[in-house]
């Protein structure tokens, strides 16, 4: 019984490196300097920052609500990629927007990127977002 225990408390040692350190996930198209990092994976975890409509080339935000959520799974479909996930391993999602009237259009592109069965969602409405013309903000976990 005590070589088991020992046993179980080395192997706890030495995976608690591997699953604790923390990678950074910055693909190579985002801007450098922000105060954040796009992603960071924890194990087979990861954690994607809140991410908005912002075209990452022209730092535009569309004028069309449908085409500003595209924009914002695109940006996070890039950090996804860039850890080797996609929309499926997508466990948890929030979804942040500064008028719950959107929350239908939202919903409309949200399902075209999800499958059955869908991460969990929040959704919260909120007066403003940092990105002062974003009118939506999501952040996702995914999860191998």
């Amino acid at each position: 019984m005590r070589k088991t225990l020992i046993a179980v408390a080395v192997c706890l040692l030495l995976c608690v490196p591997v699953f604790g350190a923390k990678k950074l996930i910055h693909p190579k198209e985002f801007p450098k300097g922000r105060p954040f990092s796009p992603g960071i994976l924890v194990g087979n975890t990861l954690y994607v920052a809140g991410q908005v409509g912002q075209d990452i080339k022209t730092g535009q935000i569309p004028q069309d609500f449908a085409a500003e959520v595209r924009q914002t799974f695109d940006n996070i479909n890039l950090i996804l990629k860039e850890a080797g996930f996609t929309f499926d391993d997508v466990v948890a999602v929030t979804v942040h927007l500064t008028d719950m009237k959107l929350f239908q259009e939202m919903n409309k592109v949200y399902m075209t990127y999800f499958k059955e069965p869908r991460p969990v969602r929040t959704t919260v409405g909120t007066p403003a977002l940092a990105g002062p013309a974003a009118r939506i903000e999501i952040t996702v976990t995914a999860a191998k």
